[in-house]
């Protein structure tokens, strides 16, 4: 057989298996101790939510405060709970539609809401203030007091399509009221428009928002339901409030707008909302509320979907099971783990319907359709960790993305709801995609698959739809390098030749990775094109560039469309500056050459100069001496991208970076410097470094305190360092699971591999390959507190090389 058959009958034999993986998933929940604390990376510009979802939920309950991202640790007060949330990311515009807020008090003419005042409903008016006291975060379930209003307690719990809100109002309250606020949402996210109808028991409606960073509108259809009788109602819009007023009522041009709902508490009652929306139609809100959010003919009781919300996130998180550390340690873990499960999110329907990126209604027929790709975050660690704890998941995932490009026109970059918002640069999504082929989830689908991802690297798309690929694809394709060309128009916020440098390392990265798909299903002329345009990131690689304060000599430089080199006005090219690199410096995007390391090292001047600019990069002595010295050490806010030299542990340019000891023949150092970036992971708000980025930074996490990583996109490998934990297991497919031991490992304490076991045997190489791993076994690891410099992993035998036709 060949390469390629082989390869595609062992991913048979592996998909054989999965298959089935989510009814097992779904049996009997392991037990465990795995503690979620979902305000860890709430503070801090981390911008995860506290509130509850389902794993991969449609609808997320969560509190807004002032924040863009929706909460805020440090904030003081709540305005709502709305009902669509994303987990870190960085764009503001995002979230908190179809906000609710719980109060008492008087609505009419003169009253604590005043119907005669539009601004009586604006919500940061009638905000709430709130208590950290009592406060719970867990998987699927969410508590907080409000302490306005007379005290009053919100909690809420989700499924994957319909979600419960329970209000309990303070005892003293005859009248408790619900606010739905259709006009407002997140911070800095713009309602166009909005439409509501109070019909007894129940509200539903429509909100149009535009979205992310200058996105397009799209539209969240609603339906929520209530426990109690409605004994009071009204609208209110731009002119003030309406009581009495059913609807259906409409909103436009940002304008308030909302409704009111108004119960009988008397004796401490609480009042229970259970709801669910659809990007499809008000038909879809519905079915998917009919669908779980009802049992019996009723809607379902709180705790009772609460169980059912916690059950399903025990399934998921025990399916993954460490030894050692304290309950810190283990919240961090399970935390990440929650993070990392959280998107993309549920597209379609209960019924298989799902708005595609061409406006039009498709059905997702046995599968599940997904949106939200955060493409240029996630092809870095989380799309790997999902394909190897969920690969029947990743299988629908890559089936969403080949849709997208089916009904779009092309391939995506960063998909927002059914749009593409052209958010971020390069082309991730040829790693994201051939890292999936690679793991079996394109079975069948290769070919089409192939094709689409060459019409993305041979091409760009046509500018009359929203997409634009790889914009820089002109000069790269002509000239080996995307130039840098900070006028060139967008169809977005941003544009490749807006970041000519940093683009043109992503292309290089991303043709390596085509490269071998190419080469794997038989399309040999392509491979070989594809391979040498893998070392394009030595066309930006300019010799003569010098970093006055260190004396590093050689770094990635921008390039103009004629060919020349950049020179800021009066003061040449400073590798630490912000032209022609996307939220990083030519110091950290240096390293972003995963498909020709041995390369990388020449232009460097050879392995050893290569491994002394790393210690530099991460100030190795300083970390070594003390682990905490990477907060002042290393890049600290989460958004100072520029005027950097050292290793930025907040953004994902360089995340893979602390593996380039591993691949050089120091492994000891990736252990050196993963310990001490693990100290920035915290149990607390401020626990995230940076944006979490849709699970990106948690995924990080994750593979760290594993003991792998995964290396260059395409490969399939994943290389191997000293775990944080003395044992781990993963379920990688029913009656499979994956074991790694080391003896040893504490949380917090460096310990260096000594030897390395797979299957009982000794494993001098640094990494194993995808199928080592699925078919699953044992990974020991031999820990000692200190490094044998010239044990495993330092030989270049035992290092993965660059692909054979990858031209030196």
């Amino acid at each position: 057989m060949t390469t390629s058959m082989k390869l595609r009958a062992v991913q048979a034999t592996l998909f054989a298996c999965v298959l089935p993986m989510a009814a097992a998933l779904a049996a009997v929940p392991k037990t465990g101790d795995t503690p979620v604390n979902t305000f860890i990376g709430t503070q801090d510009e981390g911008n995860t939510f506290p509130g509850a979802s389902a794993p991969f939920g449609m609808i997320q309950v969560s509190p807004i405060t002032d924040h863009y991202a929706g909460y805020r640790y440090s904030d003081e007060r709540i305005r709502g709970f709305g009902h669509s949330f994303l987990s870190g990311a960085g764009c503001w515009e995002q979230g908190g539609q179809l906000s609710i807020l719980p109060v008492t008090g008087r609505i009419g003419p003169g009253g604590d809401f005043d119907t005669t005042k539009p601004g009586s409903f604006d919500h940061k008016s009638y905000a709430a203030k709130y208590s950290h006291d009592g406060e719970v975060g867990q998987a699927g379930y969410y508590k907080v007091k409000l302490t306005s209003y007379g005290g009053i307690t919100a909690e809420a719990t989700a499924l994957t399509r319909a979600a419960a809100e329970r209000y309990t109002f303070p005892a003293g309250a005859t009248t408790g009221h619900l606010l739905l606020n259709l006009g407002q949402a997140n911070e800095r996210h713009s309602v166009i428009g909005s439409e509501v109808s109070v019909d007894g028991r129940s509200v539903e409606g429509r909100i149009v928002t535009k979205s992310f960073c200058g996105g397009a509108k799209y539209t969240t259809w609603f339906r929520i339901v209530f426990d109690r009788p409605v004994v009071a109602h009204g609208i209110w819009d731009d002119r003030g409030g309406w009581p009495g007023a059913k609807g259906a009522s409409q909103q436009g041009e940002a304008k308030p707008h909302g409704a009111w709902l108004s119960f009988d508490v008397g004796q401490g009652k609480a009042v229970t909302a259970v709801s669910a929306i659809s990007h499809v139609d008000p038909e879809g809100a519905r079915r998917n509320l009919q669908a779980e959010g009802y049992a019996g003919g009723q809607p379902l009781a709180f705790d009772t979907m609460r169980e059912k919300a916690q059950a399903a996130w025990q399934r998921e998180l025990a399916s993954v099971r460490i030894e050692g550390g304290s309950r810190d340690d283990r919240t961090v873990f399970y935390t990440a783990l929650y993070h990392a499960l959280l998107q993309p999110m549920t597209g379609n329907d209960a019924d298989g319907r799902y708005r595609g990126y061409d406006d039009q209604v498709h059905t997702a027929k046995d599968w599940t359709y997904y949106e939200y790709f955060s493409l240029w975050d996630t092809y870095r660690a989380q799309n790997q960790l999902l394909a190897l704890l969920r690969p029947a998941r990743a299988r629908d995932i890559a089936n969403s993305v080949l849709k997208i490009r089916e009904q779009g026109g092309w391939l995506p970059r960063w998909g927002y709801a059914n749009f593409e918002t052209n958010i971020m640069t390069g082309d991730p999504v040829t790693p994201y995609l051939v890292d999936l082929w690679r793991f079996g989830a394109l079975q069948g689908r290769e070919q089409e698959a192939y094709a689409a991802l060459r019409e993305n690297a041979f091409g760009v798309p046509a500018f009359g739809i929203r997409p634009q690929g790889r914009s820089g694809n002109p000069s790269y394709l002509r000239q080996g390098f995307v130039q840098y060309e900070r006028s060139f128009i967008s169809k977005g916020m941003d544009t490749d030749p807006h970041h000519g440098a940093s683009a043109t390392l992503e292309y290089a990265l991303a043709d390596g990775a085509l490269a071998r798909m190419a080469k794997a299903l038989g399309h040999e002329a392509d491979a070989q094109a594809l391979a040498q345009r893998a070392l394009n990131w030595r066309k930006v690689w300019d010799p003569a560039v010098v970093d006055a304060p260190t004396g590093q000599r050689g770094f990635p430089r921008p390039r103009l469309a004629d060919g020349s080199w950049f020179a800021d006005v009066g003061s040449g090219f400073d590798p630490r500056g912000d032209h022609g690199f996307h939220e990083g410096t030519a110091w950290q995007y240096q390293w972003l050459v995963p498909q020709d390391v041995p390369g990388l090292a020449q232009a460097m001047g050879g392995t050893a100069q290569a491994l002394r600019r790393l210690d530099q990069f991460f100030d190795y002595d300083a970390v070594l001496a003390d682990p905490k010295a990477v907060r002042k050490s290393w890049v600290v806010g989460p958004y100072s991208y520029y005027a950097q030299f050292r290793y930025n542990p907040n953004n994902e340019p360089d995340l893979h970076a602390p593996w380039m000891y591993t691949l050089m023949g120091q492994p000891w150092k990736t252990t050196t410097v993963l310990r001490a970036a693990e100290t920035l992971f915290g149990n607390g708000p401020a626990g995230v470094t940076g944006n979490d980025d849709l699970g990106t930074m948690s995924a990080w996490y994750l593979f760290s305190a594993l003991g792998l990583y995964p290396d260059a996109p395409g490969s399939g490998r994943f290389l191997l360092h000293a775990p944080r934990f003395a044992r781990t297991e993963i379920d990688v497919a029913p009656g499979r699971t994956l074991r790694i031991e080391a003896p040893g490992a504490v949380p917090g304490q460096r310990r260096f591999v000594q030897s390395v076991q797979w299957a009982g045997r000794p494993l001098q190489r640094v990494w194993l390959d995808w199928e080592q791993l699925q078919q699953a076994g044992t990974l020991i690891y031999r820990l000692a507190p200190q490094p044998d410099t010239q044990g495993w992993g330092t030989r270049g035998a035992s290092l993965p090389q660059a692909p054979g036709d990858i031209a030196r």
